[in-house]
């Protein structure tokens, strides 16, 4: 049997976040904090590709019973100008999630939330050692999405990151964590080689390439805390709150599906 893995999930890192990104966000030396507290517990940090790679080969050997994964979601700028410096510091690789619609240039719909990267950072991001993941277009809500919208997030979004660096994406984060069955198979189709959702539990080997878990960081989480999170513990009561919106939440959206099916097409 394989050995969980905490995968955590981070977005802004910034010292004065602005109202949208505050609760989602972590301060810049408690980020640093808690690369130093993985450094020393012997944590081995790893990138989502690797991570799947390692879980679906059929020989060679498993992930290392100490791994861990650094992801963040969106494209922060403070990724690049705080977070960077500390990832070099230790030799930890991460992976970054782009929603390609929010990076600051040729691309940009204007749909950022705060201050973004560019895409010079976010190459620079590259060759210091992180994957440079999809996440979406415009970070919709994909399983609210008709076939072909959803097609074109992905599709576009993928197109765009092979675009500006030269390498094909093959990792992808959906965004809000939220998630189908329809929604898998097209990340599949779109060839993305897995997908990580949120969940806030270990990843594990069995919940497969396309539904892996993670655990949110927050501007709120102590070391304390963070270092039960990456250990294992505690994180059902940790995460009681979280999960009973997301089951509430979860069929508000199914009844939003059912509801649209049910309205006939004009013509």
């Amino acid at each position: 049997m394989s050995t969980p893995v905490p995968v955590l999930m981070y977005h802004a890192v910034a010292r004065e976040p602005n109202a949208a990104t505050r609760g989602l966000s972590v301060d810049p030396e408690a980020f640093a904090e808690q690369m130093a507290v993985l450094h020393e517990m012997g944590f081995r940090p790893v990138t989502t590709a690797e991570l799947a790679e390692r879980w679906r080969a059929t020989s060679g050997p498993p992930p290392p019973a100490n791994s861990v994964l650094v992801t963040f979601d969106d494209g922060y700028e403070g990724v690049h100008r705080h977070a960077l410096p500390v990832l070099a510091r230790y030799g930890f690789p991460a992976t970054l999630f782009v929603s390609t619609g929010w990076i600051r240039g040729a691309h940009d719909t204007g749909g950022g939330l705060d201050t973004m990267l560019d895409w010079d950072q976010v190459r620079e991001l590259a060759a210091g050692g992180v994957e440079i993941g999809g996440h979406s277009h415009t970070h919709p809500q994909l399983d609210q999405l008709d076939d072909g919208t959803l097609w074109s997030e992905l599709i576009r979004c993928k197109e765009i990151v092979a675009g500006e660096l030269g390498t094909v994406p093959v990792s992808f984060a959906y965004p809000y964590g939220y998630s189908s069955r329809r929604v898998r198979e097209r990340v599949r189709e779109a060839g993305f080689t897995q997908a990580l959702a949120v969940g806030n539990a270990l990843a594990r080997r069995g919940q497969g390439p396309y539904a892996l878990r993670r655990l949110t960081v927050r501007r709120s989480t102590s070391l304390d805390e963070f270092e039960r999170l990456v250990r294992g513990r505690a994180i059902t009561r940790n995460f009681a709150r979280d999960r009973a919106l997301t089951k509430g939440y979860a069929v508000v959206r199914r009844a939003r599906q059912v509801c649209r099916k049910a309205i006939p097409t004009r013509v």
